[in-house]
């Protein structure tokens, strides 16, 4: 397992001193949130995207891409639109986003594009298919420019859980995704022992989320401030046979993002051996 941090924390630093950051501090994975001041994938200019990938190799970070930007698409309404959208200009939008993010991650050597469905804002029986199509769609695209989709089930949202990711990746067959599973959510909905799903799903996930988390509220906590068994979750991801990133999430961290560092990394080295075995 590698250990990583999501660039949603670390929205105070440019980003190549949040990349040096995170390689002082032992990172050896990076979960890029492409976002109004992280490369914009609306602004960005290939000779920044190239800078950035040439740092991403110097430091030897791995990195992912995780399109959980909150007002890169509408800068009055908090990640809006989204799949779930029913206005179809709405949901080409947010697919041209993915296809943004996916072509930025293509470009800087990423190996997963991490996605959500969005909250059904105006349910109706037009609902599940536009689930369908739109998850089908944004796989379609992210497996077109070369790297692995990865739908993450987030609290309140159409795919909320791993039960209503299992329900759909049945229905789509060979165009549903992979599985980004973030340890806390499962905390957050209540939906089992987030050490037991660790043992069970950690095998078949392509990214893995960390936080600190309460049971029933969706708060994504710094280590310690909430009721998360990091040495349980962490040895039972290592037991699956897991071996991806492991990247911590701490958005509302930013103005403290050293100190969280540090923090997370002496939660992990404490309860992940070193490759090659030892304590």
């Amino acid at each position: 397992m590698h250990l990583g941090f999501n660039t949603n924390g670390l929205q105070n630093h440019r980003l190549d001193e949040a990349l040096r950051l995170l390689a002082d501090h032992g990172y050896r994975q990076v979960a890029l949130t492409p976002d109004v001041v992280h490369l914009d994938p609306y602004r960005c200019s290939p000779r920044e995207v190239d800078q950035v990938a040439g740092l991403l190799q110097r430091l030897r970070l791995g990195v992912t891409i995780e399109t959980g930007a909150r007002f890169v698409l509408d800068p009055a309404h908090k990640h809006e639109p989204t799949l779930m959208t029913p206005d179809p200009a709405g949901v080409a939008r947010r697919l041209d986003f993915y296809d943004r993010c996916a072509r930025l991650g293509a470009d800087l050597g990423a190996s997963v594009v991490s996605f959500w469905a969005g909250i059904d804002r105006h349910p109706d029986d037009g609902s599940p298919q536009r689930l369908r199509d739109g998850v089908a769609a944004t796989v379609e695209l992210v497996r077109a420019r070369g790297l692995r989709p990865a739908l993450e089930p987030e609290p309140g949202m159409a795919v909320a859980t791993l039960d209503d990711f299992d329900a759909l990746a049945r229905e789509l067959g060979s165009a549903a995704p992979e599985l980004c599973f973030d340890v806390g959510h499962a905390m957050a909905t209540q939906e089992g022992d987030p050490v037991a799903l660790c043992r069970q799903r950690g095998a078949d996930c392509a990214q893995i989320h960390l936080e600190d988390m309460r049971p029933g509220i969706h708060d994504h906590l710094e280590p310690g401030a909430g009721e998360m068994d990091f040495p349980g979750v962490l040895t039972s991801l290592a037991a699956s046979g897991y071996s991806g990133p492991v990247c911590f999430e701490l958005s509302r961290s930013s103005h403290r993002a050293p100190d969280v560092l540090a923090l997370c990394a002496a939660v992990w080295q404490q309860h992940v051996p070193p490759p090659g075995g030892g304590g």
